[in-house]
């Protein structure tokens, strides 16, 4: 016996089933517009991530924009709206890379470098273990950024002068500036991205997020230490001298302190950080450039302006993205695995957008998980998992973050090369399990 009654009522039931299956699946159609926007941002975020021609990423980025709303794909006032969206983290970006600039042209970063190599006493596994510690507290203040552009060629300088190889202690640079990047709200401007208008106090913040930043930053060092090894077991030059800190220099280093003072009083606050952050590097060089009695303007033609192109196209491309129903979706489904069981959805958030920071850059991956976890209301431990992931899941490649692909320009200023395949090797070994730990510690 049929289990339907034949003819059209048996057509009828199908179609219920069908149409319910359809509802059931939060997923949009595409559509050619909605595909057209696809193919636009992937090529986009691919093109920042190869560099075409050598081309800065920002050509890319904004490129990629351009052709969104001249395309009509995405309207005008919806990519002014992305761009002001962006704001906050494009301020926090430039108070950052002045005061990294800051710091770089007085000297600060030479004295550092060269304080660890005294104290190394001759022991390359002790100069190791103050630059990664000096790496922590450049990160956990003045952002990994910071720590990858400005850190770095100042460790290669002492790592040379001390006669140890270099390779250690700048993978140290690299892996530290991920590792150590969600100690507190200012460490990476990815955390801006992610939490938006909903970034945690920074008493909740530290409450959510000091046992997975110990988790990741302990396994980090002690796996990089043991690929290392034989590296590190080298003797190395007992060099005395630390490269003199001139009376600016003091003054650059009680600005940084001040400007982190002030980041804290307002994540504390939970005030936006953009404008605390330009304001207070904005007195921090005006003081040191009064001192010297000299125009800031040396100062600020080295800054890489060209981020603020980078980070407001992407911005426009994710609200390309976002008009295609793709966010509206994913937050739909971590909405729905939420519910079901917020341990085993902060896992696979994190798991996923750690991984796939790499295939994308983890500031687009930012921005697409940071909307639509926003979007969803979600619980604490799913946010911060998508946090956590953001930040040590770039630690796989040298594609996974804006700070891994500067330290890798900042390397082949200092005529060292670090390949592709030579960094997945080492990010294979440690950004899985730091990922994994630092997930279970949330």
């Amino acid at each position: 016996m049929p289990c339907f009654p034949p003819g059209p009522a048996n057509a009828s039931s199908r179609r219920d089933i069908d149409d319910e299956s359809t509802d059931l699946n939060p997923w949009p159609a595409a559509t050619l517009p909605h595909l057209a926007t696809w193919i636009v941002a992937a090529a986009a975020t691919a093109a920042v991530i190869i560099r075409p021609g050598r081309l800065p990423e920002a050509v890319w980025a904004v490129a990629g924009a351009v052709v969104l709303v001249a395309s009509g794909l995405l309207a005008a006032p919806l990519a002014l709206h992305a761009l002001g969206e962006g704001l906050d983290v494009m301020l926090f970006l430039v108070g950052m890379m002045l005061l990294a600039e800051l710091a770089r042209s007085e000297g600060l970063f030479d004295t550092l470098a060269g304080w660890a190599v005294r104290h190394a006493g001759g022991s390359a596994r002790r100069l190791f273990g103050l630059v990664y510690a000096i790496g922590i507290l450049v990160t956990v203040f003045m952002s990994n950024d910071a720590t990858a552009v400005v850190l770095t060629p100042a460790v290669h300088a002492a790592a040379k002068r001390a006669g140890a190889r270099p390779l250690p202690y700048l993978f140290a640079c690299a892996l530290v500036a991920n590792a150590a990047s969600f100690v507190l709200p200012v460490s990476n401007p990815a955390n801006l991205v992610v939490f938006g208008a909903g970034m945690p106090p920074l008493v909740h913040w530290i409450r959510l997020f000091a046992l997975p930043s110990i988790a990741a930053i302990a396994s980090t060092w002690l796996l990089l230490g043991w690929i290392f090894r034989a590296e590190l077991r080298d003797p190395i030059a007992d060099d005395p001298r630390i490269p003199p800190l001139s009376r600016t220099g003091r003054l650059a280093a009680w600005g940084v302190v001040g400007v982190a003072l002030a980041l804290l009083g307002a994540s504390a606050a939970g005030l936006p950080l953009g404008w605390p952050t330009i304001i207070a590097s904005g007195i921090a060089i005006a003081a040191v450039q009064a001192a010297k009695r000299e125009a800031p303007w040396p100062l600020l033609r080295h800054v890489s302006w060209s981020v603020l192109p980078l980070v407001g196209g992407l911005f426009i491309l994710v609200a390309g993205l976002g008009e295609t129903g793709v966010i509206a979706a994913l937050t739909a489904t971590l909405h729905d695995a939420a519910q079901a069981s917020p341990r085993a959805a902060a896992w696979g958030a994190g798991a996923v957008v750690g991984f796939g920071s790499n295939l994308m850059n983890n500031l687009p991956a930012g921005l697409v998980a940071g909307t639509a976890a926003n979007a969803g209301a979600l619980p604490d431990a799913v946010r911060s998992a998508i946090a956590v992931g953001i930040d040590v899941g770039p630690n796989l490649s040298i594609t996974g973050s804006l700070a891994t692909i500067l330290w890798l320009v900042a390397l082949r200023r200092e005529g060292e090369h670090v390949s592709a395949l030579e960094f997945l090797r080492v990010g294979a070994i440690v950004m899985p399990v730091s990922l994994a730990l630092a997930l279970a510690c949330l």
